[in-house]
């Protein structure tokens, strides 16, 4: 269990992250018929510290959440104008989660299941409300495929062959993931040919190894909950989990807070270990003193941390 401290921090942040408003997007595009397959982009801004360039590279987020309805691309709004506000294009994808909406006026924290204080309830790891199997998976695959097309008619100022994926926390997942269609078992329907074209994967705070993260119950039971249940974890890990999923050959770069609650350090570290020993380099910057939320909070020093790591592999 947490410190006082080290509770009432997390707690802060978490509410400075959850504190700005949403940012409506310039232009949404739908890539499915579902109400939740939609993609909002953002134009890049002009400001000081934007490139000035005619095309700006395309930055595609995938929010966290615990992969439940309750959270939405909504909260990362504002991430997503950060990006912008930084010059990149920016493309914040939607797909189906598991379980009830968010209920209007409530906000929690991500690993929270229940109410006030955010126990999840003692049967939380049998309640399938992480994710949907396999509609987030078909949604996040059907997304990436349709983007190009769908970025060249909605943004023209974007340069997909700049491409870099972000997320957070299970958004890391699925960015690690998405990059690494081309390694998925042969009968996966997802699996692609060839790497999807992308500059990079810059994934924050990812639940980027899913058995660790079940040991540790990452965001109350969600991950077994995500692939179906405890009954079908072991089964469908080899289809969903980064983990195994390596090497891919494309670069990728976790940001990770060491003081995060919601998904500690530990997860991430597995990846990159597991990325070193099928012969690949995983980057991996621990942040010190940063717990899970600054990462896509404006406000926060460890955001433009970030920012500056999409650059990197961006420009």
């Amino acid at each position: 269990m947490p410190d006082d401290a080290a509770a009432a921090r997390a707690a802060a942040e978490e509410e400075s992250a959850f504190s700005h408003p949403p940012v409506d997007p310039d232009v949404s595009a739908a890539y499915g018929d579902h109400p939740d397959q939609v993609i909002d982009f953002y134009a890049p801004r002009p400001g000081p510290e934007s490139a000035a360039t005619p095309l700006a590279p395309l930055v595609v987020v995938l929010h966290g959440g615990a992969w439940r309805a309750r959270y939405d691309r909504r909260h990362i709004t504002p991430f997503a104008d950060y990006l912008a506000r930084r010059g990149f294009a920016v493309a914040n994808v939607e797909y189906r989660r598991g379980g009830d909406p968010l209920i209007p006026g409530q906000q929690t924290g991500e690993g929270r299941v229940a109410g006030p204080g955010g126990g999840a309830s003692a049967d939380a790891a049998d309640t399938p409300l992480a994710g949907r199997w396999p509609d987030t998976f078909d949604d996040v695959a059907a997304a990436l495929d349709a983007l190009p097309a769908l970025a060249r008619e909605a943004l023209p100022q974007a340069d997909s062959r700049r491409t870099v994926l972000t997320g957070h926390s299970a958004g890391g997942h699925l960015a690690l993931w998405a990059a690494a269609r081309h390694v998925l078992p042969a009968d996966a329907p997802w699996r692609t040919d060839r790497p999807v074209p992308l500059r990079g994967v810059v994934a924050l705070a990812p639940i980027a190894d899913l058995e660790v993260a079940r040991k540790l119950d990452v965001c109350g039971g969600a991950c077994p909950q995500l692939l179906g249940g405890r009954d079908r974890f072991d089964e469908r890990r080899p289809y969903a989990d980064p983990a195994l999923l390596l090497p891919t050959g494309i670069a990728t770069t976790l940001v990770q807070g060491r003081a995060d609650l919601d998904v500690p350090h530990q997860v991430a570290e597995s990846y990159a270990e597991a990325a070193a020993k099928a012969g690949e380099t995983a980057g991996l910057t621990l942040l010190e003193d940063v717990g899970h939320f600054p990462l896509i909070d404006p406000a926060a020093d460890a955001c433009a941390v970030v920012a500056e790591e999409i650059a990197q592999l961006a420009w």
